[in-house]
């Protein structure tokens, strides 16, 4: 897929997400950089699209995510959504959100194939739980990760109150929920909220490297592992230990698996095809 033209910054007041296909590589661009890539709903829409078709394509085998401009993500546009005075009727974020921030962060979680974020700037409230949910991220160090919904007076959304604790216990889960604490990269790396910070200078090329090791790796075996770690995080060890079993009989029969061996067998590195 490529850059469509009306998809550049500033061409549509409520944003685009660009996307680019590099090979086996999708790119997803959060395009709205005057509203610091805050989320309109034709941007969330855009974003399922996106990430509903990745998953049943075969000839991907990563998927980017970035912000364009200075900035990630300043997470959902609740001021243009709540603007004017038609009021929504009782029920509705109920009805809507589900298919929206939700479904993205569901996708991010279940898709079966290696999603990476890079960060610069603000990541904040869906956005910051954007960066979460990838498999990876990558931050500049004077990133800003940053929960503000006790902060604009209503209850923390889009699986902040799931991620949070997993990735970085309960109590400093309530410092960035309910007291709002930013958290810079260097932070968010040392509390093992992200992969990893580095310099911004240095946040492209780190991206790349990691990029593609994902993309050059054994991509059924990758997704297998990413759907275990996902469903062991509400299972037993037994129930886990069993849903390994399924995974590993499946990635045994790729092709891939045997090319690992063959290489372990010739001591030379493995040469996947994603196959």
């Amino acid at each position: 897929m490529a850059d469509s033209p009306d998809s550049g910054p500033g061409s549509d007041p409520d944003g685009s997400v660009t996307t680019l296909r590099d090979g086996a590589l999708l790119r997803l661009t959060l395009t709205r950089p005057d509203r610091r890539n805050s989320l309109s709903p034709s941007m969330t829409a855009a974003l399922i699209t996106a990430l509903t078709a990745a998953a049943s394509d075969d000839t991907l085998r990563a998927v980017h995510i970035r912000g364009a401009g200075d900035h990630f993500c300043a997470g959902s546009d609740w001021v243009s959504t709540n603007a004017g005075d038609r009021r929504p009727r009782t029920g509705d974020l109920v009805r809507r959100i589900p298919h929206a921030g939700h479904r993205v962060i569901e996708l991010l979680s279940t898709i079966q194939l290696p999603v990476v974020c890079t960060v610069r700037g603000w990541a904040v409230g869906l956005g910051c739980n954007l960066a979460l949910a990838a498999d990876f991220t990558m931050a500049a160090d004077d990133a800003v990760f940053w929960e503000p919904f006790l902060a604009r007076g209503f209850s923390p959304d889009s699986g902040a109150t799931w991620l949070l604790p997993r990735l970085v216990g309960v109590a400093r889960a309530r410092r960035m929920l309910l007291l709002g604490e930013k958290v810079s990269g260097v932070h968010a790396e040392q509390w093992g909220l992200i992969h990893r910070a580095v310099a911004p200078a240095e946040l492209d090329s780190a991206a790349e490297e990691l990029l593609a090791a994902l993309v050059n790796g054994p991509t059924a075996a990758i997704g297998l592992a990413k759907q275990a770690l996902h469903y062991a995080q509400h299972a037993t060890l037994p129930q886990a230990m069993t849903q390994e079993l399924f995974n590993l009989e499946l990635s045994c029969r790729t092709g891939d698996f045997k090319e690992g061996l063959a290489a372990f067998s010739q001591r030379r590195p493995p040469d996947f095809t994603g196959r």
